[in-house]
C-alpha cells in the first residue's frame, strides 16, 4: 500500500493584526484524493496536537466532503525523525504559517533530505514549498537547484498585501536557491512536476498538484 506523510503547520500568527494557520483547501483536497486512491495516510504537524486553520480559508459552509479531513486535524501526531524513509510520498500543504515554522525545522528538513536522497516523491502546494527552501542533499546541494518548481508567487503575495510581514518572499527565495521557477497568472490553476518533485502555485492548484503526485506514484 502506498504510504503518504502529510506535514502541516502549527504557526497561527503573522503579526498582531493577521492570524494564520493551515490553509484548509490545500490539505483537504489532496487528503481526499489520496484517501480515494486507498493510500495509507499519516497526518502530522510540526508541534502535534490540534491544528488551527487560517481563518480566511474556512468556507462559510463546511463542505461535507472535507469533514473527515478536518477531523484528522483535531489530534495530529508531532512529526519526528523516525518518520524519515517510511513513506512513498511526503506532502506539504501551505498556509502562511508554513513560512514561519517549516524552513528551519530540523526534523522536517531531515525527513525531506532523506526523501530526496532516496529519490522518493515530495509534493507541496502554495506556501508549502517554504519547507523546501533550506533542504539540501547530503553534499550540500540545494534540493531545488536546477529543478522546475512553482509556489505562491511574489505577485500573489503583493496582492495579499503581506510582503512586509513575510520573513522572505517564497518565489524569490526559490529562485535564489537555483530553482527554475514557473508560474501562471495570479490565482490560476498551475502545478509542475520535475521527476519526483511536485509543486503547485496556490490554493486553486491543490487538486492539480495532488493528481500529479498520483501520476508519479503510478509511473505515468
Amino acid at each position: 500500500m502506498t504510504k503518504v506523510l502529510m506535514v502541516v503547520t502549527n504557526h497561527t500568527e503573522i503579526d498582531s493584526e493577521h492570524k494564520t494557520g493551515l490553509w484548509l483547501e490545500e490539505f483537504a483536497v489532496p487528503y481526499n484524493i489520496f484517501k480515494d486512491k486507498g493510500y495509507d495516510i499519516k497526518v502530522t504537524s510540526i508541534q502535534g496536537g490540534e491544528v488551527e486553520l487560517d481563518p480566511n480559508s474556512i468556507p462559510e459552509e463546511d463542505p461535507k466532503e472535507w469533514e473527515d479531513a478536518q477531523n484528522q486535524l483535531k489530534h495530529t501526531t508531532k512529526v519526528t525523525k523516525e518518520d524519515a524513509n517510511n513513506f512513498d510520498v511526503v506532502f506539504l500543504p501551505g498556509g502562511h504559517g508554513t513560512m514561519f515554522d517549516f524552513p528551519d525545522n530540523e526534523v522536517l528538513q531531515h525527513i525531506l533530505q532523506e526523501q530526496a536522497e532516496a529519490d522518493k516523491i515530495i509534493g507541496s502546494v502554495c506556501h508549502g514549498p517554504a519547507g523546501l527552501v533550506n533542504v539540501t542533499y547530503k553534499d550540500g546541494t540545494p534540493l531545488v537547484k536546477g529543478k522546475t518548481v512553482s509556489a505562491f508567487t511574489d505577485s500573489e503575495e503583493r496582492e495579499m498585501g503581506l510582503v512586509e510581514q513575510m520573513p522572505f518572499l517564497l518565489e524569490s527565495k526559490l529562485r535564489e536557491k537555483g530553482a527554475n521557477f514557473e508560474l501562471a497568472d495570479n490565482w490560476s490553476v498551475f502545478s509542475v512536476r520535475d521527476g519526483n518533485l511536485i509543486t503547485g502555485q496556490n490554493p486553486q492548484s491543490s487538486e492539480s498538484a495532488a493528481n500529479k503526485i498520483i501520476e508519479a506514484i503510478e509511473g505515468k
